[in-house]
């Protein structure tokens, strides 16, 4: 009886927990497929909760300090090795002899670029999100004093008797003229859209900037990004265009002086992006200026059936041989002939010349080799003698060196940080590489650099020439606010980056689901937002943005009159994000868009993202009211004096982080332990 009684009690609870378990696991089925739109992702609630948790107690344990190197630099007598350390904020000394970290110098917010004075004394290091330079004394190995620059310093240079410093301000988009004799800012010279790289001819004549965002165009113009050329000795710049390129990372001079090569993508966003299934969406390649005649010519590296996406630096022999150009996006470093360069533009041909652009094949003519490298080659330099390159491998904590003679590794350097790799960092290595398109023709990155947006407006949408066109949002902080696109159709970063992604956009396989876990949980809560230094530095609004608030936030307009709610800015828009997570029609529908809601976007950091609106047609937030809301359909502006809207837009570009806001930052970098 006793025995009978145990068999029915636990048959009871067996019931019990499959009447509960059933319906339980149906409806944790049916939540996993609304928030991936496939049937089939594991039933794991770890794999997504955990690495896109925002508690503070979670993060802590599952995150890992990475220093993910950028840029780099090597003493005269190659002994030591000055690595920048970006996501530890520090300038990492290696010992070349012993391949070890021996020092750890604390430097500004986001260090970019770290450059040397000729005896080795000093080093200078750019801090892009505190707007500073810091000096390091070498001997000390300490920072000794900072110098104040414009907004966002990135690429630096020393002109030839090194008596003033160059400072690239790449959110500014102009250039810090520093006086070293008392560390003095004495000029600023306007530069082209964000600029970053910068190069010095041989003579010391001649300073090149590169630019990254073309100049906002509309859809069928062409695109135009700048150079920006400097005369050392009066200290004035000039413009010159490139057409149909952008993202010109980085320069370099040949030692005969006679050319200088900018690394560049060709983007064709004209087109509908099903284009990128038949190849050639996204090109990859260098310009080469001719400085005797002004020409630029481009060059592709990419061939038919293979891409080199995101080519980010490029390093010169100093026998005017070889140069080296690295491709973030597949991992490579490509060695370029330059003599075969040289043989292919004494083609006097215009119309020969202008073809090179666009010829896959081209490239077989002037790369010798293509060296792997670990994750993400970015910064490269070279030895004094030119016989060793070392290679910033910003996803894997090390250091390439490759032998330029015989073209091979011939070792590598670990700067020791994590061994394991969390769920964010696979997810940004996985944003950050080209793999996972079509004949690997572009990454994330190409069309987000920064984890921003490339400023570019693409035809998205089906199969129509100027239909949908699309403006790249930006990806700064979106984890908390859903839903995505611009129509709002995707509820979730998974089904964004899931099999619509594949679908749309890479035209090849989706995500493995560890994968997708990996690049969602990096996406939502792996990316920084910049602080605004540039309008909005301490917190505290000036009165014109005081008064734009007020605008921002009124309920009347300025006749006493009742605003309707779903008319007012801070309706749409409230804090902390600025947008209310909802779609909405505000009157700017084109011709050529099909009848949809747009997703209300949010704007922190708004100042960043021009071109504005859906397509990209207001070319500055003046003119989302100016020539597109007249109406008062977006928003009650027509009451308002030139004065009312200035202010109004003063108080836009002041909309920050709302981790700024807090007397504790706390940057959420989910990640878990990834199993590869």
């Amino acid at each position: 009886m006793t025995r009978l009684k145990i068999y029915l009690i636990s048959g009871l609870f067996i019931g019990l927990g499959l009447l509960i378990l059933y319906p339980g696991r149906q409806l944790a089925r049916q939540h996993v497929n609304e928030r991936t739109a496939v049937t089939d992702h594991p039933l794991l609630c770890t794999s997504c909760h955990v690495p896109i948790s925002k508690n503070k107690l979670i993060t802590k344990m599952i995150n890992a300090d990475y220093y993910s190197p950028f840029n780099l630099a090597v003493d005269q007598k190659e002994k030591w090795l000055y690595v920048v350390a970006q996501d530890t904020d520090e300038l990492l000394v290696v010992d070349l002899e012993t391949k070890v970290v021996v020092t750890k110098i604390k430097v500004g917010k986001h260090p970019h670029t770290v450059i040397l004075d000729q005896e080795g004394e000093r080093a200078y290091v750019s801090n892009e999100w505190s707007d500073e330079v810091s000096v390091i004394d070498l001997a000390l190995l300490e920072v000794v004093d900072t110098i104040p620059t414009g907004n966002g310093p990135a690429g630096i240079l020393l002109d030839q008797n090194e008596a003033y410093l160059y400072v690239v301000n790449a959110y500014g988009s102009d250039i810090s003229v520093i006086d070293l004799d008392g560390y003095k800012e004495v000029r600023r010279l306007t530069a082209g859209n964000n600029p970053t790289g910068i190069s010095i001819s041989p003579e010391g004549k001649e300073i090149l900037v590169t630019g990254r965002r073309a100049n906002i165009a509309a859809y069928n113009e062409t695109l135009i990004t700048e150079l920006t050329l400097i005369d050392t000795q009066t200290q004035r710049a000039l413009k010159k265009n490139v057409e149909s390129a952008y993202l010109m990372e980085n320069a370099a001079y040949t030692p005969e002086g006679d050319l200088a090569i900018v690394t560049l993508i060709r983007p064709k966003n004209q087109i509908p992006s099903v284009q990128v299934e038949g190849g050639w969406m996204m090109t990859h390649g260098i310009g080469v200026l001719e400085r005797e005649s002004g020409s630029i010519i481009q060059f592709l590296l990419d061939e038919p059936n293979a891409y080199y996406p995101d080519p980010f630096d490029i390093e010169i022999t100093p026998d005017g041989k070889k140069a080296f150009v690295s491709s973030s996006g597949v991992n490579m470093v490509s060695v370029i002939a330059i003599d075969s360069i040289r043989t292919m533009l004494q083609q006097t041909n215009p119309k020969v010349r202008r073809s090179y652009a666009n010829n896959l094949d081209l490239s077989r003519r002037f790369v010798l080799k293509r060296i792997r490298t670990g994750e993400n080659p970015k910064g490269m330099t070279l030895s004094s003698d030119g016989r060793k390159l070392y290679v910033a491998e910003q996803l894997g904590d090390k250091i390439s060196v490759i032998d330029t003679e015989t073209l091979e590794n011939m070792a590598s350097i670990d700067l020791g940080g994590p061994v394991r790799i969390s769920v964010a960092r696979q997810g940004r290595r996985l944003f950050n590489n080209a793999s996972h398109t079509f004949q690997k023709q572009y990454s994330c990155y190409t069309c987000h650099p920064d984890n921003h947006e490339d400023g570019l407006i693409y035809n998205m949408a089906g199969k129509q020439m100027g239909r949908n066109m699309t403006n790249t949002q930006s990806l700064h902080e979106i984890g908390d606010t859903a839903p995505f696109k611009w129509n709002g159709k995707n509820q979730t970063v998974y089904k964004q980056d899931g099999m619509r992604f594949s679908t749309v956009l890479t035209r090849t396989e989706q995500f493995s689901y560890d994968d997708l876990d990996a690049i969602s949980a990096y996406i939502m809560r792996g990316i920084k937002q910049p602080p605004n230094l540039m309008y909005n530095p301490t917190g505290e609004l000036t009165a014109s943005q005081q008064r734009g608030k007020l605008l921002y936030e009124r309920t009347e307009d300025n006749l006493g009159n009742p605003i309707p709610e779903n008319n007012r800015c801070v309706t749409c828009h409230p804090a902390p994000f600025y947008t209310d997570l909802k779609l909405a029609d505000v009157s700017t529908l084109a011709d050529t868009d099909d009848p949809i809601l747009f997703d209300t976007p949010h704007l922190t950091n708004v100042y960043a993202s021009a071109p504005y609106l859906h397509d990209g047609r207001a070319k500055t937030l003046e003119e989302i009211w100016t020539l597109y809301g007249t109406d008062d359909k977006h928003g009650y502006v027509n009451d308002m004096s030139k004065s009312d809207l200035n202010d109004l837009v003063n108080y836009l570009k002041s909309l920050r982080s709302p981790e700024y806001d807090k007397e504790v930052i706390d940057v959420q970098q989910g990640s878990i332990i990834y199993s590869n």
